[in-house]
């Protein structure tokens, strides 16, 4: 199975870090930490160290050492400095800045629904089946094994062919000319699926018989190839049981992009 399909989809999320801020939230009320610093008489709580933390380290906050806490501390301190002195200057009336600032708002707001929305939803073992089904259904039936010489021009591609047509091994020109990192292999590929390549390439690939190569040049991006089918073999997924634990991201990804479309069906949008 393609690897890019079994890849776990990322929610998407603008701010991760707000998970924790809703577990907080739903949890017995703890006593109020003291704050970890206070910049011109405004405090820097330990909730605010404790979201950098998470959000930049990846840890929690009770897991850095003395020495990242520190520099997390002088951030922040940085940080408040800076903001403060923004807004004695009154900076936050920038059309600009406002319109940022309104951005973040609204995006920690939205990420925080996405969160509401999945807490405490564990897929099903029919949810799983059902996205791995899916997942099945998209993939592509066959994987090819293949050459190609990639050429700057297409007279030169050209002449790869009539060569070709002489005789000449496809594993000699393409030493001699592609200017690919295959070169080295003979244009040799190895296995793979077509939604891999560039779409003219994979276009060009599966029209062919096994043993053909292109009669005419085929032009992508990277320039002009001239390309040799070796073979095909089924591309059969992988088991269910070997995936099963990857998929569930996939649903709740899934889940959420339902509840957004179902929100965007029930508002009304102009200037569209």
């Amino acid at each position: 199975m393609s690897k890019r399909l079994w890849t776990p989809a990322l929610i998407a999320i603008a701010a991760m870090t707000v998970a924790a801020c809703n577990k907080e939230a739903s949890a017995p009320k703890a006593p109020e930490k003291p704050p970890v610093a206070t910049v011109n008489g405004k405090p820097i709580s330990a909730a605010m160290f404790d979201l950098v933390a998470q959000g930049q380290n990846q840890k929690k906050p009770e897991d850095l050492t003395p020495e990242q806490r520190k520099a997390l501390v002088d951030q922040l301190v940085e940080l408040y400095v800076v903001a403060q002195e923004a807004e004695k200057e009154n900076l936050a009336a920038d059309p600009e800045v406002a319109t940022r600032l309104e951005f973040n708002r609204m995006n920690a707001l939205a990420a925080a629904l996405v969160q509401k929305q999945i807490k405490g939803k564990t897929p099903s073992d029919a949810d799983l089946k059902a996205e791995y089904d899916r997942q099945v259904a998209q993939m592509p039936k066959l994987e090819y094994h293949a050459r190609h010489i990639l050429v700057k021009d297409e007279q030169q591609a050209k002449d790869v062919i009539v060569q070709l047509g002489k005789g000449a091994k496809f594993e000699d020109l393409a030493k001699k000319y592609s200017v690919d990192g295959s070169k080295a292999q003979g244009g040799d590929l190895n296995w793979f699926t077509p939604e891999r390549m560039v779409k003219p390439f994979a276009e060009a690939l599966v029209k062919l018989q096994k043993g053909e190569y292109t009669k005419e040049p085929v032009k992508s991006d990277f320039g002009w190839h001239v390309i040799k089918l070796e073979d095909t073999r089924p591309n059969n997924p992988p088991p269910y049981d070997s995936v099963k634990d990857r998929l569930a991201p996939m649903v709740q990804n899934r889940q959420v992009k339902e509840y957004i479309e179902s929100l965007r069906k029930a508002a009304t949008v102009q200037g569209l």
